[in-house]
C-alpha cells in the first residue's frame, strides 16, 4: 500500500486492525528480570497464507515490525518495539472503532513502564497489563502475582 495516501493507508491499516488485528502486552515470568517479569508489547496483524501476496502488499510501506508463517497457516505481521507500536498507534488512532480501549491502554503501559522505579511502580504496571485481558479475549485470566 505505498502508493496510497498517508490517511487512506492509515485508515485502512486501522479498520485491519480492528477486525484481523490484536494489540497486548505479555507478562512472563523471568527470573532475570528485576521484579521477576518481562513485559512485553505488541500489535498484531493476521491472515491466511493463501493471501500472502496481498498480505505482503498491505505492509511493504512500513519500515518496521516483521512477517512470520505459524504452523497453522497463518501469517502473523508483527510490530515489538516501543518507539514503533506508538508511531503506529499514533497513526492508526483516529481511524480506530474497536480497539481504542487497547490503543489507549497499551500508550499508557508504555510510558508508566519508562517510568518504573520501585516496586510499587512495577506492581501498578502489572496491574495495567492485567487490564488487557478484559479488554481481550485473553483464555488464561489469571492476575499477575508479585512477591515483594
Amino acid at each position: 500500500m505505498q502508493n496510497k495516501e498517508p490517511k487512506v493507508q492509515a485508515a485502512y491499516l486501522a479498520g485491519f486492525l480492528d477486525g484481523d488485528g490484536s494489540i497486548y502486552v505479555r507478562a512472563k515470568q523471568n527470573p532475570s528480570y528485576k521484579y521477576g517479569f518481562q513485559t512485553a508489547p505488541y500489535i498484531v496483524f493476521f491472515q491466511s497464507k493463501k493471501d500472502e501476496d496481498n498480505f505482503r502488499k498491505i505492509f511493504s510501506g512500513l519500515n518496521f515490525g516483521y512477517m512470520r508463517e505459524r504452523k497453522d497457516g497463518i501469517l502473523e505481521y508483527t510490530i515489538a518495539r516501543r518507539d514503533d507500536i506508538i508511531n503506529l498507534i499514533n497513526m492508526l488512532k483516529p481511524f480506530l472503532l474497536l480497539k481504542t480501549r487497547q490503543a489507549d491502554l497499551i500508550i499508557e503501559i508504555l510510558e508508566k513502564k519508562k517510568k518504573v522505579r520501585n516496586i510499587q511502580d512495577f506492581k501498578k504496571l502489572m496491574e495495567l497489563v492485567d487490564k488487557f485481558r478484559e479488554l481481550n479475549y485473553s483464555k488464561k485470566r489469571k492476575k499477575h502475582k508479585l512477591t515483594p
